[in-house]
């Protein structure tokens, strides 16, 4: 039976919207990126792979599942391409190089007929994921198109994952196609050191939509569980793509090692849980074993001084303690040494403080901190006094922690973290 042939069972209309709506949620991908490399067009492919979707909503109830979904998908979206580009003409090419070139896309869907999907869908997704995250754009545009291309989600599933307005979302997501469009970025894979730097870019999407689900940013919520599913799903598909890329193992460690906590980091009311106080029964044992596979291949790629691998090492430290004493802070201590020599970052070094408290004491971490107090690039960050309150709560001093805790309590935009601070001012008042 061909891919576009319905089974003889009766259809259930339901059921074929259903796999229809779920199979476009996993396939999305891979049929954009297939689209782009034909057309280098990406609203286009966006245009022609929902026009297969709704072609599959139409059909599928009336005639049935097909049995491989995602290439009958594929294949009703490269035929599209291939009749677009024969009303374009590929930009008025001669017409014999026109027809040699469709010739060789039309044996392409042939073999994609035979084989389901066509042996460049690695190319041609890595292309993607790297067209998205392109330097020129934005941090925040990058990740809203990432989430659009390869995440699959709608403009509104964005817009409420960050917290923006649709309309502001959808005009995100336009400059960016826009902005890729007068840069004149190549449809093509970096090569050589160009490739290097451009994967630092992606890495940095990826895990900038990760933190953005592990801790957001604002809003009612303090974690968004299903924004971390989406940026580990992203890390996999790019680690199937580069296997040898040390630093890609150690994202995806990192990642799984931190959802490990997920389960445990909030109460029933959603309130967070701060790491010292959370049941570690619940931390997601699966997570932890995958994250640390991942951590050791990066280890073994040579990659454990890489940045990501060695925030998954301080993750390790503490998924390996099965309560919270067991914790090696002073290896924790040394890895944020060296990730500070590594990155220059304040925020690390400010991280480094807490674990230099766990190991030997506030009073050893306090120069530490307010060492970093005048910092410009910490001046709005709101765990710098909320780190300096808990140290100067640690040495009694309740006062100065109190000033410290309501400053950070003014600084955050997440309503959780906020009530929190403010409980902390509160117990210094009375304890004062």
């Amino acid at each position: 039976m061909s891919e576009t042939a319905a089974p003889e069972q009766s259809p259930d209309p339901q059921h074929a919207r259903h796999v229809a709506e779920t199979v476009w949620r996993m396939e999305a991908p891979r049929l954009i990126a297939g689209l782009v490399r034909m057309l280098r067009d990406i609203d286009l492919a966006e245009d022609l792979a929902q026009d297969a979707l709704l072609e599959a909503l139409e059909q599928w109830p009336r005639q049935g599942v097909p049995d491989k979904p995602g290439a009958w998908l594929m294949t009703i979206a490269k035929n599209r391409a291939i009749d677009r580009l024969r009303r374009r003409k590929l930009l008025e090419r001669k017409h014999v190089e026109l027809g040699y070139e469709l010739d060789q896309q039309q044996d392409e869907l042939e073999q994609m007929r035979d084989d389901a999907l066509d042996d460049n869908i690695g190319d041609d997704l890595l292309r993607l994921i790297f067209i998205a995250c392109h330097p020129v754009l934005s941090a925040e545009a990058r990740a809203a198109l990432t989430l659009r291309l390869l995440g699959g989600l709608s403009t509104d599933e964005i817009a409420r994952a960050f917290l923006v307005p649709e309309p502001t979302m959808a005009q995100r997501i336009v400059r960016a196609k826009r902005t890729l469009g007068e840069s004149a970025v190549a449809f093509e894979l970096p090569r050589g050191e160009d490739f290097a730097a451009r994967l630092d870019s992606v890495l940095q999407v990826i895990y900038l939509i990760f933190n953005e689900g592990y801790t957001a940013t604002a809003g009612d919520d303090w974690t968004r569980p299903a924004l971390c599913e989406e940026a580990m799903r992203l890390g996999r598909v790019l680690l199937g793509l580069v296997p040898h890329e040390a630093e890609a193992h150690g994202l995806v460690a990192l990642m799984e090692l931190q959802a490990s906590r997920l389960p445990a980091r909030c109460a029933p009311d959603g309130s967070p849980i701060l790491l010292r106080e959370q049941d570690r029964r619940r931390w997601n044992r699966l997570l932890i074993q995958r994250g640390l596979a991942a951590l050791e291949q990066a280890e073994r790629l040579r990659g454990s001084d890489g940045v990501y691998a060695l925030q998954a090492a301080i993750a390790a430290c503490h998924a390996r303690a099965l309560h919270v004493e067991q914790t090696d802070w002073s290896r924790i201590a040394s890895l944020y040494r060296r990730l500070a020599e590594r990155t220059g970052s304040p925020v690390v070094e400010l991280n480094r403080a807490v674990a230099v408290s766990m190991a030997d004491g506030p009073a050893a971490a306090l120069p530490l901190v307010e060492a970093l107090l005048d910092d410009r690039a910490l001046a709005h960050y709101h765990l710098l006094p909320s780190v300096h309150g808990d140290l100067l709560a640690k040495l009694g001093r309740r006062a100065e922690a109190r000033a410290a805790f309501l400053r950070a309590a003014e600084q955050t935009r997440n309503e959780r973290e906020r009530q929190l601070l403010l409980q902390r001012a509160q117990e210094c008042a009375e304890s004062a």
